[in-house]
């Protein structure tokens, strides 16, 4: 069977540094941090008092407020960023055939917000169960794939994707096979996370995985910095809208890149701590590159996982080195997480999205918040510090691994 092509027809995005697809492209150019203050509950007594917030999200301004109240904030933001999606690829039920058009939406945790909630007002009550009805489908991780689905009355394959923090890319993965195979003919897929309450930045911070720099937490995600000392928090959505080709163009659609290939493989290591070498990082790109049928020389950027922690982004860069060899040092990498924070199950997708406007652009965003040079890093690698580089993208990577040794990339290129 003659495998489809898969190309890209519509983006959609909610990040700390913009609530559409278009801001948050500005926001990366332009090197902003997304890291403040947290609003959202008291951090008196957490270590991490800082995280990246979106801002200036109203959720009634997209929904009704009786629909609103019925969704976790993760929920939110996915139904609003697949709007957003939907819209931009010029979707209707009058130009797709709604059986054939999927959503498969990832989160690493789900519906932490409503969870919480709902768990600390039962321990102050008399142990009477006074739970909300809406509990548990607030909660669930695939809600937002079924509400998605509802929303626009597409009844294609439905289903969510749970790998931690490479779950959205997981999902991409899973909808260019789908589409590729004639499973579908559109899929919206993406990943959603919202877990900036006292159960996720206190869960974190047990585990010593947050950044503690309360004094400065614009600067306090430093991937590749010699003194970053863990990751802040983020929080997004990101849909992608992936299409068959010919569907495509026999409906006129605006095309972005082409997805190429995918990879996705295991660390076998531990449940936090990636494999020193980067074992499973490396198999990743491999098959990857190997499904694209690409040459490693044939690309040009990287938007590594890049986490700002000691050992994540170390091993990464030793797989880097392994699988590109002396191209790793023609290479364009940047860890865009240094201004969006980890989004967690959602980081996957809103870099893929960094990574196709980089194909569409040709420009490399940067990594910021580089103070000190971490001798245990080759110097001779572009990390593309301080400020986004033009240069001709053909074809670009996007790396995200996930807490149980989870490791999942996307390629994507300009599409000829």
């Amino acid at each position: 069977m003659e495998l489809k092509r898969v190309v890209v027809t519509g983006l959609g995005a909610l990040t700390p540094i913009g609530n559409t697809v278009d801001d948050f492209w500005q926001g990366l150019i332009s090197g902003v941090s997304g890291a403040d203050l947290i609003t959202y509950f008291d951090t008196t007594k957490f270590k991490t008092k800082f995280a990246c917030e979106i801002k200036g999200f109203e959720p009634t301004s997209f929904l009704e407020k009786k629909e609103a109240r019925k969704l976790d904030r993760f929920a939110q933001i996915a139904i609003v960023a697949s709007d957003q999606a939907v819209k931009d690829a010029g979707i209707t039920k009058e130009n797709v055939n709604t059986d054939r058009v999927g959503v498969i939406f990832g989160s690493g945790i789900g519906g932490i917000v409503t969870f919480t909630e709902e768990v600390t007002n039962f321990a102050k009550g008399d142990g009477t169960p006074k739970f909300n009805p809406f509990f548990i489908p607030k909660m669930i991780s695939d809600i937002a794939a079924g509400h998605i689905s509802i929303r626009h009355g597409f009844r294609g394959p439905n289903f969510a994707v749970v790998s931690a923090c490479a779950s959205s890319t997981n999902a991409l993965m899973e909808s260019f096979n789908l589409i590729r195979l004639g499973k579908a003919e559109v899929i919206l897929a993406g990943g959603a996370e919202s877990v900036i309450n006292e159960a996720g930045v206190g869960g974190f911070n047990a585990m010593k995985a947050l950044s503690e720099r309360n004094d400065d937490p614009k600067t306090a995600s430093r991937p590749y910095d010699k003194d970053r000392d863990g990751f802040v928090m983020g929080e997004a959505a990101g849909m992608i809208v992936l299409e068959e080709l010919e569907h495509a163009k026999a409906r006129g659609a605006r095309i972005y890149c082409e997805i190429v290939g995918c990879g996705a493989s295991a660390d076998a290591y531990h449940i936090t701590a990636p494999h020193p070498d980067g074992l499973g990082a490396k198999n990743v790109m491999k098959e990857a590159l190997n499904e694209a049928g690409m040459a490693p020389d044939e690309i040009d950027y990287i938007n590594t996982h890049g986490t700002s922690t000691p050992l994540g982004d170390g091993a990464e860069v030793k797989a880097i080195i392994d699988v590109f060899g002396e191209h790793a040092y023609k290479l364009n990498i940047s860890a865009t997480k240094s201004m969006t924070g980890h989004c967690l199950g959602a980081a996957g997708v809103i870099e893929a999205i960094a990574c196709i406007k980089s194909v569409q652009e040709n420009i490399v965003p940067p990594t910021i918040n580089h103070f000190t040079d971490d001798p245990d890093l080759d110097p001779r690698l572009n990390f593309t510090f301080h400020k986004a580089q033009p240069r001709i993208v053909r074809a670009a990577l996007s790396n995200t691994f996930g807490f149980g040794g989870h490791n999942a990339c996307v390629i994507v290129r300009k599409f000829s």
